[in-house]
């Protein structure tokens, strides 16, 4: 077979020929978020004024939606009923990134005396609640519309494709739903067309204003919610011997769960949180009831550590209610997996926010912690990184901050443009890599 060369020359000149992204400079990148922040401090109040529960957020949907189709994004309505994909495409072929933002806002009465400060109300469990965003996703909503608006900008400039993702229902599945937002964005192919090769998401935390932080590997605890039902036999209180007493039992239960936590588990090796946090029984100060329902949350960071605890809390209730002649029913349901940050992006990582933040605000080895997240369904899928990004108020301790899904919690509104350079840059440097 003959093989055909082409010249040297001819292929230097096809070579030349052939435009190059230079790299966009951080200057730059600050230039447009400084232009655009008055803009998003707007979208950020707007949205705090106007929350939304989950799978409900119908008004964020919308205004995200508009943004993104007035940049010139292909976008996507109604993934995972109330979900927004904005794709964004360079004028060359290259890598896929994705970015994520989650929407749902929490049943919390709101209590920061702001302004812009909440007064609507949803449907929650049958009840109508008061509605607030006290877990600061509408900063983050905010923060990836003007990511957006700035990337949309250098379109020209831009090798590659940047998705991103506004996610409902991050708070968890609400009742009578079998998945949450993230999980079910994945069943319905958001991340199938185009596919990124890696995503990221931020969230803001009390913290000193300004600071990044994150880990390797296991960042944020898996989440399960826990119930136990326990049946006996009502009775008067005063001949609790007549009956089969479940208050008693249940008192056993909460007891036996926090020994088994704090005796059974290795507290050098990973965290473990095992909080039983509601017990709902009776209605009668004189008479035992026949049935009480706990529920609870089990926070780990290891899977296999977490199954035998959950075994082993099976095997211990089923013997507590057996030793006060009652019946139990346990039952566990992931509600988020665990957050685990891929080594090598987190590694590449920490320049790119330092570049953002600044090296000296950014901490790529803090302490795990046992709040969770949905953003690993995504990471199940995707390599990707999750980071948090302090955001309490000037001269505030962020130890006696008001903390997420507090009513008094409210986000640091000079921190927005870190956040949207942090979307940026990240974008723009994991798109400048070359294809391996």
């Amino acid at each position: 077979m003959r093989r055909s060369l082409i010249p040297l020359a001819t292929a230097l000149a096809v070579l030349a020929a052939t435009p190059v992204a230079a790299q966009i400079s951080g200057a730059t990148v600050a230039e447009a978020v400084a232009a655009i922040t008055p803009k998003v401090v707007d979208w950020r109040r707007d949205l705090h004024r106007h929350p939304e529960l989950g799978f409900a957020e119908t008004r964020t949907a919308a205004v995200v939606a508009a943004h993104l189709r007035g940049l010139g994004l292909e976008v996507r309505e109604g993934v995972a009923k109330t979900g927004v994909i904005g794709v964004l495409r360079g004028t060359r072929p290259g890598r896929v990134v994705a970015l994520r933002a989650d929407m749902d806002a929490l049943p919390v009465l709101e209590a920061t005396g702001l302004p812009f400060a909440s007064t609507a109300t949803g449907t929650y469990m049958g009840q109508t609640v008061p509605v607030a965003h006290a877990c600061g996703h509408d900063a983050h909503v905010a923060m990836l519309m003007g990511a957006a608006e700035v990337l949309a900008g250098m379109r020209d400039q831009i090798s590659g494709t940047i998705v991103f993702v506004f996610q409902p229902a991050e708070e968890g599945a609400p009742p009578g739903e079998p998945l949450g937002g993230a999980a079910l964005m994945l069943a319905e192919g958001a991340l199938d067309d185009p596919a990124p090769e890696a995503i990221f998401g931020l969230h803001v935390v009390p913290g000193r204003p300004g600071t990044i932080f994150y880990r390797p590997q296991g960042f944020m605890a898996a989440s399960d919610r826990v119930d136990i039902r326990l049946t006996g036999r009502q009775t008067h209180g005063a001949w609790p011997w007549k009956g089969v007493d479940v208050i008693a039992a249940a008192a056993a239960v909460v007891q036996t769960i926090n020994t088994l936590t704090a005796r059974t588990i290795d507290p050098t090796t990973t965290p473990t949180v095992f909080t039983i946090a509601t017990l709902d029984a009776g209605v009668r100060y004189n008479i035992i009831p026949a049935e009480a329902t706990l529920s609870g949350t089990l926070r780990t960071f290891d899977t296999a550590q977490r199954d035998a605890l959950v075994a082993r809390a099976e095997t211990a209730i089923d013997h507590v209610a057996q030793a006060h002649g009652a019946g139990a029913e346990f039952s566990v349901r992931q509600n988020a997996a665990l957050v685990f940050n891929d080594p090598a992006l987190s590694a590449w990582l920490a320049p790119v926010l330092g570049e953002a933040a600044g090296a000296e605000n950014v901490n790529p080895a803090t302490p795990p912690t046992t709040v969770a997240e949905d953003f690993s369904y995504f990471q199940q899928r995707t390599p990707g990184v999750f980071y948090h990004l302090g955001a309490s108020a000037d001269g505030v301790d962020p130890a006696t901050s008001p903390p997420n899904h507090s009513p008094e919690f409210d986000v640091n509104e000079a921190v927005l443009p870190l956040g949207v350079r942090a979307h940026v840059l990240t974008a723009l440097r994991y798109l400048e890599q070359p294809r391996s």
